[in-house]
């Protein structure tokens, strides 16, 4: 009888501590993360901004600010011009990232110094964005490097950051050099998890290279391709700082490098916090459709697939 109370009240002085312990992570959050979460969707239905030096509002406009960003301004050019730029780097960063982890990681191939490579390729990950973009403004600039090359070669200068597809490529590579080696760090971390039998049992049953990768490789690692473009995607959403200072600021040429958080940063600026603040809401809505829409299908596709296999194992067992 004595045993069962010692159990029990050590359950729940376990518990106790457990939740003692999470209360500074708590006030933390409640403080730095979900008040102004909240600040931020009420000031949202205001009209609340500085003209000159005069302080306008806050006056209760309900949806006004939501109408006028969704259907009078140029929110939707800059989504696309955010989607767009983070496809541009994430596509290659995502094939590239696989090839190096399988090659990495392959016995067969029996790579040498891959510790070294590692290093190497995880690197640009530790440099700091807005070192990264001034590096790569005065690396393509018109009077940089990369021109007195080509010039050097007898090719035409290029003007890399006076054209569209220059501007936005440009950005495109910085983020994949910046995230492609943190990629493939994941992904070897996922294959290197996967039991090795599997592969021999594969082997001897005569799969290919492909084959073991379609049917064994690519299930196992789901959950980090999951999780990287779940991660990938909101970082291309809260794409800033490297646009930001290889342009100047003005997204340009013509705004086609401007991004969401570019536009939002135009009203934070100009104090319309108001309309910065509903901007923010619109993110955050968008953000959360897209990340579960992603989460959702995949995990269901696989469940799917699981259920769908279990069906056809029944079924040969009842045979």
């Amino acid at each position: 009888m004595n045993t069962s109370k010692n159990k029990k009240y050590k359950s729940i002085s376990y518990a106790k501590w457990g939740y003692i312990f999470l209360i500074p992570f708590f006030t933390i959050y409640i403080l730095t993360n979900f008040i102004p979460l909240i600040s931020t969707i009420y000031y949202s239905f205001f009209e609340n901004y500085m003209s000159g030096l005069k302080q306008i509002g806050p006056n209760f406009v309900a949806f006004e600010n939501y109408k006028s960003i969704l259907f009078d301004s140029d929110l939707p050019k800059y989504a696309y011009n955010t989607l767009y730029i983070w496809l541009l780097g994430f596509i290659p960063q995502i094939t590239i990232s696989m090839l190096l982890a399988i090659w990495f990681t392959n016995i067969r191939l029996n790579l040498k110094f891959t510790s070294f490579f590692k290093t190497v390729i995880y690197m640009p990950n530790l440099i700091m964005a807005a070192a990264f973009a001034m590096l790569f403004w005065a690396l393509f600039s018109d009077i940089g490097p990369i021109n007195n090359l080509m010039v050097s070669l007898g090719l035409e200068p290029y003007r890399f950051l006076a054209e569209i597809k220059g501007t936005r490529g440009l950005v495109a590579l910085m983020n994949f050099l910046m995230w492609f080696g943190n990629t493939t760090i994941l992904l070897m971390a996922g294959i290197m998890g996967i039991d090795s039998s599997i592969f021999e049992a594969a082997q001897i049953d005569g799969a290919s290279s492909w084959q073991t990768f379609w049917h064994v490789t690519l299930p196992s690692i789901k959950p980090i391709l999951v999780y990287v473009l779940l991660t990938s995607l909101i970082g291309g959403i809260q794409m800033f700082d490297v646009p930001q200072i290889l342009t100047d600021g003005s997204g340009g040429p013509d705004r086609t490098s401007m991004t969401m958080i570019m536009f939002l940063n135009k009203h934070l600026f100009s104090k319309n916090y108001g309309m910065a603040g509903a901007i923010c809401v619109i993110l955050l809505i968008v953000t959360a459709i897209l990340s579960f829409t992603i989460y959702n299908n995949i995990t269901e596709k696989d469940t799917y697939t699981k259920s769908k296999e279990l069906k056809m194992k029944g079924g040969k067992n009842e045979k």
